[in-house]
């Protein structure tokens, strides 16, 4: 309590006597208390007392109904921790010592009293009942605490219980699930050795697991991992075409490894779990579809080419004169062969390229020229819709490209073809050649109808047909032989487009410019 503050505190004064009352009335006003209550009898004070909570009581000691023990008495009942201070004359001092010590009053003072002392005593007194109610305030405040920790440690208790359950739980379906998965789980260090391996990959390579850990993972295939270094921390790497070896049937199998890096709390890559399928099944099954494949589109050529062949006969008059009902009715059949025969021939690309049988024969030509071949060849059908064709090669004039001139020829007409089928008459289309260093980038730009962006992620899929919102009467391999072609090259291939606004097809070769000295 500081500077004046315990002036303004609650004191209730009880005495019978009006001169002694208005007495210590004009001393406590005189020295600025300002919440003093003054009491004649002490009932009255009881009263006001069990409503009004008072910081410090003064009462007289011979009253008559109550005295000042009996009064004080009933105060410290209603508030045990309010100083009392107790006024009583030399005679009756030591009956007052002994209620005094009886009661629990905080002090007594004769009559006639000191002011200075008494003044310091209720200053004192003031201060104690404040003190004691910040102490009790305290107390209540660590029960509470007290109450809460033991709360909440209890609550801990349940928490780390339930979580070590869990955790356990956890760790069983966890083990269960590495110990009996069919696909082998490795764990590997960032010098790539092997640190963990579940039984599974056990029996794949025909070594116990303590043969295996600190094993060098590279050991254990015919193709290096070197994958393993590109690693990173928001991407997973599958590594294919890998042959795990087997110790004990002494051979290897085709396999493929799922790799995702394990962090620890700092974010840093500690390790990498992999999980090993064996693909000898898929790799196997892939064999026969495609033989299949190439088996039935390479008979299908035959037949076709003859039934093309001999209606050709019918409509160049060979086998005599026929009327144009019957031309018209053969010319469809005709057509209708030679798309058939487009198909079988693209199937069978197609299969050449998958199963890595077609091998590119590059040589060098100039690209100006290879340019005006490929659309001399779609010229006419240009001319049909009155589609303007326009290149931008002029500062390509000697610039020579080293590829394979017929695949790429495939590629530019397949693209040349799709933007002359999804462009309206009196449309355009233009050639455009960018240089990046020796890497050639050429594009196809139209003027046609364009495509939803959600259409342009399904281009270059096998069997696409490029467009949901209608369906072209193309096989829907041009565009994903395009792709196979551009990349047996080294290269990659994409598209732009948007709704209404036309489209744009672009492949990048690298390393595939020649230009001649005198150009540079």
């Amino acid at each position: 309590m500081t500077n004046n503050d315990y002036k303004t505190k609650r004191i209730i004064v009880v005495d019978d006597d009006n001169i002694v009352l208005s007495t210590l009335k004009m001393l406590l006003e005189i020295e600025g208390f300002s919440n003093v209550n003054y009491f004649d009898k002490p009932e009255n004070a009881l009263e006001y007392i069990k409503e009004n909570t008072p910081e410090l009581v003064l009462s007289d000691f011979l009253m008559p109904d109550m005295n000042g023990i009996e009064f004080l008495s009933e105060v410290n009942k209603l508030y045990p921790d309010v100083s009392t201070i107790l006024l009583t004359g030399y005679a009756d001092k030591e009956n007052a010592i002994k209620a005094i010590n009886t009661v629990g009053i905080y002090k007594y003072i004769e009559k006639p009293w000191d002011n200075a002392d008494l003044l310091l005593s209720i200053k004192n007194g003031l201060e104690r009942s404040g003190l004691i109610c910040e102490l009790n305030q305290k107390i209540e405040e660590l029960s509470q605490a007290k109450m809460q920790l033991e709360k909440y440690s209890h609550s801990l208790e349940e928490i780390v219980l339930q979580k070590t359950e869990d955790l356990v739980q956890s760790n069983t379906k966890l083990n269960a699930i590495i110990n009996f998965c069919a696909d082998g789980i490795i764990i590997v260090s960032k010098d790539r050795k092997l640190i963990q391996v579940n039984p599974a990959f056990e029996n794949m390579t025909g070594l116990s697991a303590n043969l295996l850990e600190n094993k060098n993972i590279e050991d254990l295939f015919e193709t290096s991992c070197n994958e393993l270094e590109k690693i990173t921390k928001d991407k997973n790497i599958l590594v294919r075409n890998l042959e795990l070896k087997n110790t004990i049937e002494d051979k290897s199998f085709p396999v493929e490894i799922n790799f995702a890096p394990i962090f620890t709390e700092n974010g840093d890559e500690k390790n990498y779990v992999g999980v090993v399928r064996n693909v000898s099944l898929q790799k196997e099954m892939e064999r026969l579809r495609d033989d299949f494949i190439a088996t039935l589109t390479h008979d299908l050529r035959t037949p076709l080419l003859a039934a093309i062949q001999t209606l050709q006969f019918f409509l160049d008059g060979t086998l005599g004169e026929i009327e144009d009902r019957q031309r018209t009715l053969l010319d469809t059949m005709k057509k209708s062969n030679e798309d058939m025969l487009g198909l079988v021939n693209a199937l069978l690309e197609v299969y050449k390229y998958e199963s890595g049988k077609l091998n590119l024969c590059k040589t060098s030509f100039l690209l100006t020229q290879f340019v005006e071949d490929c659309i001399q060849q779609i010229q006419s059908l240009a001319d049909k819709k009155k589609i303007q064709i326009s290149t931008n090669l002029n500062e390509f004039e000697d610039a020579e490209i080293y590829a394979d001139r017929n695949e790429l020829r495939r590629v530019v007409l397949n693209l040349c073809g799709n933007a002359l089928n999804h462009t309206p008459d009196n449309g355009s289309i233009e050639i455009i050649a960018q240089v990046q260093g020796k890497d050639l980038q050429l594009s196809v730009k139209d003027s046609g109808t364009g495509m939803p962006k959600g259409d342009v992620t399904k281009l270059f899929k096998r069997f696409s047909q490029g467009s949901s919102q209608k369906r072209s009467a193309g096989t829907g391999l041009g565009l994903y032989l395009s792709r196979q072609i551009v990349e047996a090259h080294g290269g990659k291939i994409w598209a732009e487009s948007e709704l209404g606004k036309g489209s744009v097809f672009t492949f990048l070769l690298p390393d595939t410019l020649r230009v001649k000295e005198r150009l540079k």
